[in-house]
């Protein structure tokens, strides 16, 4: 593999694991966990730097139709596909973890970064569908305020401590211990989306930014007050920036992928997507149009092998 090294990594999104009728292919209904292994045991192959899945506990009726019911658990599912990999990271895109109580989530995300050697991103979002939170008795009201104690309870209880001590207004434990210890000394923090809290909210706390999905006219301008608000609180510490892509399909489609679709030579695609670090994104996640469990893993590789060199 030719051209210069990497200056920003790439990520995906795992399909089949979430389907919403916003993005999901259509092969994707008839698939499961065989051809989620193979496309992560793909993803490894490559280098991808990590693969992603979403949180939903329960979809309600009213907005069965957009987003599906078909949501599968993040801490299951990427427990099963450490089991098959070795070096791609393992990210929540992104947990919702104002749904359940810290000390829980940090359990089952500490026992799944010990199982696969350290290779846990702990993505976390403030959640959107009210239904959710009332049936899990969760306040979708004061969700926000719930994520930033959240985030500071899961740093200590997935730090190194044995028996973690947080006292909040929302949550209070100590004295109480946890085994198995993440494999790592400290797990990242990616903080998603977009919204002014959202952002800010990255800034102060995270290790890293995941955004919705914005524009890419609108990304430097969110990046820059990102890090404003990062530098004026006096946080030092390295920030992962990332960004997703519009879909890409490499080479010329011989179907209709749509036109928001980047698609043509490599060298195209690797120009149009540098971009992205100009800007200073750190972390790119792609997605690919594909009509095919195979067609997607084609795509995964050649995106590797003949775009990724040239970013």
């Amino acid at each position: 593999m030719g051209g210069p090294a990497v200056s920003v990594a790439y990520g995906i999104q795992l399909p089949v694991q979430s389907q919403s009728t916003l993005y999901a292919e259509g092969w994707e209904a008839g698939a499961g966990a065989g051809d989620l292994v193979e496309i992560a045991r793909a993803a490894d192959r490559a280098g991808f730097a990590y693969v992603a899945c979403c949180d939903h506990v329960a979809v309600p009726r009213r907005l069965a139709a957009a987003m599906g019911t078909v949501w599968y658990d993040p801490v299951a599912t990427l427990a099963h596909l450490a089991a098959v990999t070795t070096r791609t990271r393992l990210l929540s895109h992104v947990a919702i973890v104002g749904l359940r109580h810290p000390l829980l989530t940090a359990k089952q995300y500490a026992t799944l970064d010990h199982l696969s050697g350290g290779r846990l991103i702990l993505g976390v979002g403030a959640g959107h569908v009210a239904e959710e939170f009332a049936v899990l008795g969760a306040d979708f009201r004061r969700r926000g305020a719930v994520l930033d104690e959240c985030v500071d309870a899961l740093r200590a209880a997935l730090g190194p401590e044995e028996f973690p001590v947080h006292h909040g207004k929302v949550y209070d434990f100590e004295g109480l211990g946890q085994r198995p210890r993440p494999a790592q000394e400290r797990v990242p923090v990616w903080i998603g989306g977009s919204s002014p809290a959202a952002v800010r909210r990255a800034a102060l706390k995270g290790d890293g930014w995941l955004p919705q999905g914005d524009p890419r006219d609108r990304l430097p301008g969110l990046i820059a007050g990102l890090r404003r608000t990062r530098a004026a609180a006096g946080v030092e510490a390295p920030l992962t920036v990332g960004a997703i892509t519009e879909p890409l399909y490499v080479g010329r489609p011989a179907w209709d992928v749509g036109r928001r679709t980047l698609s043509g030579s490599p060298e195209a695609l690797a120009e149009s997507l540098r971009a992205y670090p100009a800007m200073g994104v750190d972390q790119i996640q792609v997605r690919f149009r594909c009509r095919s469990r195979t067609e997607l893993t084609d795509q995964m590789a050649a995106f590797a092998a003949d775009v990724a060199p040239d970013l």
